[in-house]
């Protein structure tokens, strides 16, 4: 199965992988970061990793199975991560977005380019499906997740062409309906449907919602020192990781007021780094094209409620 991980040896570097760690992958996919933080914390190490596909835990479990035993998958989402994990932990990676396989995989429905059922469920006994939004959402919902989800800015005609054309059973005849309703210059740049697409798989797997409260779960299970990264592949998502990461960065709003700011009141992590893909991984795989990494380490002891 062809799957590339974005940032591989970085994330592997500004995670500080240790030998006898433990290491938590929220979004493990199809097990290429989990892999080599296998590798690297050993047989004394503890990888624990979250995952809501069947294809992706059976391919993953099968996989990091040849490197070593002391790893556990969750099929579960990386919001419940709490009700799994009650120890402290080195590091937390967040591999945001649809895996390639996912994309590659047609029947799943989240590729434009191939023709399947409206489907985009990263979780197959999730209730909601992209052809319930697609056939049954009002023209106004459609029009708050398409410009809310997809920043798309024709939002108004592409909604207003989908409600005139249900029943829409398809992925290519979704995309087709898209594209015939947009200017033409606007084709003429990246896929016209891909910003709605995005925003009906956001909307289908409430990402968006879960992603901040998240954050800071995993947050509030690292030891002092450990770090947190998170990989995202859009401006929506990366916008809520980089706020919660200032807060997270920054002294509490209170201690401006003091002549000494007491600990407890000062920054609970510090920024170890941001970047993208350099330009040889953008060139050997296209798709991290829209990937950033962004990495903190816990500074202070956890208090409650961060």
């Amino acid at each position: 199965m062809k799957h590339k991980s974005v940032l591989l040896e970085e994330v592997i570097k500004y995670l500080d992988v240790k030998t006898g760690g433990k290491y938590i992958d929220a979004t493990v996919g199809y097990g290429g970061h989990s892999s080599e933080i296998l590798k690297k914390i050993g047989k004394e190490g503890v990888l624990f990793a979250f995952d809501q596909d069947d294809n992706a835990i059976e391919f993953s479990n099968s996989r990091l199975s040849e490197i070593g035993s002391n790893f556990t998958i969750f099929k579960s989402n990386f919001v419940n991560m709490k009700k799994y994990i009650n120890e402290e932990v080195d590091g937390i990676l967040f591999d945001l977005g649809v895996s390639s396989p996912q994309l590659d995989e047609a029947d799943r429905g989240f590729s434009f380019h191939k023709d399947a059922p409206l489907d985009m469920r990263m979780d197959q006994s999730n209730p909601l499906t992209a052809e319930i939004v697609v056939n049954e959402y009002s023209y106004e919902k459609l029009v708050d997740i398409f410009y809310r989800f997809g920043e798309e800015k024709y939002a108004k005609p592409i909604a207003k062409a989908i409600i005139q054309n249900r029943p829409i059973k398809t992925t290519l005849e979704l995309a087709e309906i898209i594209k015939n309703n947009v200017p033409i210059s606007y084709r003429n740049k990246s896929h016209p449907a891909r910003k709605v697409f995005q925003a009906i798989r956001i909307e289908v797997n409430h990402e968006l919602d879960i992603l901040e409260s998240s954050l800071r779960d995993a947050f509030s299970l690292l030891k002092v020192g450990g770090r947190l990264a998170v990989i995202s592949f859009h401006s929506l998502e990366d916008k809520i990781v980089a706020n919660v990461f200032k807060d997270l960065c920054s002294d509490d709003e209170s201690a401006n007021k003091l002549p000494i700011v007491p600990d407890y009141l000062k920054a609970k992590a510090k920024k170890i780094v941001k970047l993208t893909p350099s330009d040889t991984e953008l060139e050997d795989n296209n798709r991290s094209r829209s990937s950033k990494l962004r990495v903190i380490e816990r500074v202070l002891w956890k208090r409650k409620n961060i």
